[in-house]
């Protein structure tokens, strides 16, 4: 087949063209480097888009029934002995769950940690102001106001990166 197409392009006047590109040439031992590097690269597959963070909602029992409540929903969850309370800004429910483990659940929803038994929701920050001893006073939607305490403090820092006009805070 090939001295076919070769007659055919010398017939036409044409030289003989590559089979292959550059690139394509260089293509398998690049795979095959990879390969090497990573098992993984051998098997790829594409894999459907998945979402990096699932719409959930908290399951909350209440009065012979199930509240499914919007995390988005939620301004600040407290710490109550072995139960966190979820404030919303018409009502509070109370939930047996740690509030490390609520924590580690609701960090992809824009949840910080600011006290040992407080999260707040990051949409829901009205004002920070500093205190007298190190610590930030934290005021959210509905006035409620929240201590910041110093261990806490670097995960004001950390999301003050994602505010606009925060220079000032960096520096305090």
């Amino acid at each position: 087949m090939n001295d076919l197409l070769g007659t055919k392009f010398a017939a036409a006047g044409l030289k003989n063209l590559p089979v292959e590109t550059e690139v394509e040439a260089r293509l398998p031992a690049a795979v095959a480097a990879a390969a090497g590097r990573s098992p993984k690269v051998a098997e790829f597959r594409s894999r459907p888009e998945i979402p990096l963070v699932r719409p959930i909602k908290i399951a909350i029992k209440t009065k012979g029934k199930i509240l499914l409540i919007p995390p988005g929903d939620i301004l600040a969850v407290e710490a109550e002995g072995n139960y966190v309370l979820l404030r919303r800004p018409s009502d509070s429910y109370l939930l047996r769950e740690s509030i490390s483990t609520m924590a580690a659940k609701l960090e992809a929803y824009g949840f910080i940690r600011i006290h040992r038994s407080v999260l707040v929701n990051a949409t829901c920050v009205e004002e920070i102001h500093p205190g007298t001893t190190g610590e930030y006073v934290l005021r959210i939607t509905g006035g409620k106001e929240y201590m910041v305490s110093r261990t806490y403090k670097n995960n004001l820092k950390s999301l003050a990166h994602s505010w606009i006009g925060t220079d000032s805070f960096e520096e305090t």
